[in-house]
């Protein structure tokens, strides 16, 4: 008899439908045109009905079927009971398919830590930047993101009437990511994207130390390592604190599943602990290749601004 599927894959069977339900939410919420937009901290800090529904389903989709894993939401919301039909039971029979890396094969509930980010490019959602807006689930073991699961809930809206909308892609560190082709910019280039709505002198100039040949401005820190994956950017530099845990989590497992590397602007990786601090205190620097030139290239000035934490 074949022995049933490890945790982690389980998992990451269960957070590959229950992000595919999620983009299936953040669309129907975008098509009722009752968006339920509140500020948070500022007009640059947004929440809408589309953010707390997915929480919502994300959060007590693997909490019924992975009750000792902690989940991690960035929406502070209040304790309540969850319709019904929020619930995700199903998972990924073609990822349950595949076999869990040694490393992580006997790996128990209780030592997983869930980073959920129910929609990343929430100020892009609102203003119709569609492409930019991300679903992300990160999984994270001893501090370290090992899997994640990226939703695309609007991939294909710019083909017009009858696209096929959305996309998963997912990855786990020891086995590879999925869902996408895999793709470098052109030899020689040096593409930068960055924040669009976030920006300061910080980031600018070191934007402007990587000698880049193009910079890319967009929404998301999950659209930006796509940007990575496929080819578009050689690097996302966002030297300023702003990004959290739940922003970095699953990108982080996707693309290093692949080879890429993400640290913060000092070159020290992010931990993923239960009881860590959610903030990215000292910015966000991820390749796909040559990690160590763009390091290089950060300014002084910057590097004291944003001591590591």
């Amino acid at each position: 008899m074949a022995s049933s599927p490890a945790v982690l894959m389980r998992l990451v069977a269960s957070a590959h439908t229950v992000a595919e339900k999620a983009g299936t939410i953040v669309r129907k919420v975008l098509h009722s045109g009752e968006l339920g937009i509140v500020e948070k901290t500022g007009a640059n800090d947004l929440q809408t009905l589309a953010d707390r529904l997915v929480q919502k389903s994300i959060c007590a989709s693997l909490s019924k079927s992975f009750p000792k894993v902690t989940i991690i939401g960035e929406e502070d919301l209040p304790a309540e009971s969850v319709e019904e039909d929020l619930i995700e039971n199903g998972h990924s029979s073609l990822i349950l398919q595949k076999s869990c890396p040694d490393q992580y094969a006997s790996l128990k509930e209780e030592e997983l830590v869930v980073w959920v980010d129910p929609l990343d490019g929430t100020k892009e959602y609102t203003e119709g930047l569609l492409d930019h807006v991300t679903v992300l689930i990160g999984i994270a073991y001893r501090g370290t993101a090992i899997a994640g699961v990226i939703n695309q809930p609007f991939y294909n809206y710019q083909i017009g009437a009858g696209a096929s909308l959305g996309r998963t892609l997912w990855g786990v560190l020891g086995l590879g990511a999925f869902g996408f082709q895999l793709q470098e910019v052109p030899d020689g280039k040096r593409i930068v994207t960055t924040t669009r709505s976030h920006s300061n002198k910080l980031v600018t100039d070191t934007v402007q130390a990587m000698e880049p040949h193009d910079v890319i401005r967009v929404g998301g820190a999950g659209n930006k390592i796509i940007q990575l994956v496929e080819g578009k950017a050689s690097a996302y530099v966002f030297a300023s604190p702003g990004c959290k845990k739940w922003d970095t989590c699953a990108p982080e497992a996707i693309l290093h599943a692949v080879g890429g590397k993400l640290t913060d602007i000092h070159g020290n990786a992010f931990r993923y602990d239960a009881n860590v601090k959610h903030m990215n205190s000292a910015g966000v620097l991820a390749t796909l290749r040559d990690h160590q030139y763009y390091l290089s290239r950060v300014p002084q000035a910057v590097l004291q601004a944003l001591p590591s934490d």
